[in-house]
């Protein structure tokens, strides 16, 4: 019981404001993890984030995940046994790219609000349901890595760091967001918008009966106002007293 009550205490714990200088720092290491070439390596935590969208949307609709595949050119797949068609599996197709948005959303709202260790444990938790789900060593050594790395952070940092992290954490997802979209459409021009197109949108496309390129804006759309929405929160933090 002891043991569960720190637990609980470290997860509910309120971190004090950042100065608005050292919220600009970790908003700095975040558009340089995705805007450099670093994101050659970064953007496999965004696919963690975008695959465990497909795999929470799987399972609230009623379909059977099957597991997740990870792969070293930071692509991904999620496997559900369902009905080929239908609303659980144009849900389980949507929900992939919008995934890193809304979680880098609500880790901006929680660190907004001083919770900045809630918002790093919760992000933990998504990483260890994807574990679970892991069918390839690639997948399981780059989940691992991200886990241990957002572990540390929760369980050895002091709150100021957890705060920072945070931050970084918030402004990494709602920057990678935007820039999977983009290169969504890249790809799909690649694959020259053909029939047979293997990206999410084309994949709705033939699902859920609306062109590709209606998919792609709506990807964009969310993925652009939660950038916004969360900026306004991280930016409007309270400076330290």
């Amino acid at each position: 019981m002891e043991q569960l009550a720190d637990l609980w205490a470290r997860v509910t714990a309120t971190q004090p404001p950042l100065d608005p200088l050292v919220v600009a720092l970790a908003l700095l290491v975040s558009a340089a993890a995705v805007l450099t070439p670093a994101w050659r390596l970064t953007r496999h935590a965004v696919t963690i984030v975008h695959e465990a969208g497909h795999g929470f949307a799987a399972t609230m609709t009623g379909r059977r995940l099957s597991g997740i595949r990870l792969h070293s050119d930071t692509s991904g797949v999620t496997v559900s046994v369902g009905r080929p068609r239908g609303p659980g599996m144009a849900l389980t197709l949507l929900a992939g790219y919008p995934a890193p948005a809304l979680v880098g959303l609500g880790t901006a709202w929680l660190a907004g609000t001083g919770h900045a260790a809630a918002a790093l444990w919760a992000v933990l938790v998504l990483v260890v349901l994807v574990l679970v789900q892991i069918r390839n060593w690639f997948g399981l050594w780059s989940v691992l890595v991200s886990g241990a790395a957002v572990f540390a952070l929760t369980w050895w940092a002091p709150g100021p760091w957890q705060s920072f992290g945070a931050v970084a954490v918030a402004g990494f997802l709602l920057l990678g967001g935007v820039r999977t979209v983009g290169e969504l459409q890249s790809a799909r021009r690649r694959e020259r918008r053909g029939r047979n197109g293997t990206t999410d949108a084309d994949q709705l496309a033939r699902v859920a009966a609306l062109p590709a390129i209606v998919w792609v804006g709506l990807f964009l759309l969310v993925a652009l106002a939660s950038a916004v929405w969360g900026a306004v929160l991280l930016l409007r933090l309270p400076p330290a007293g």
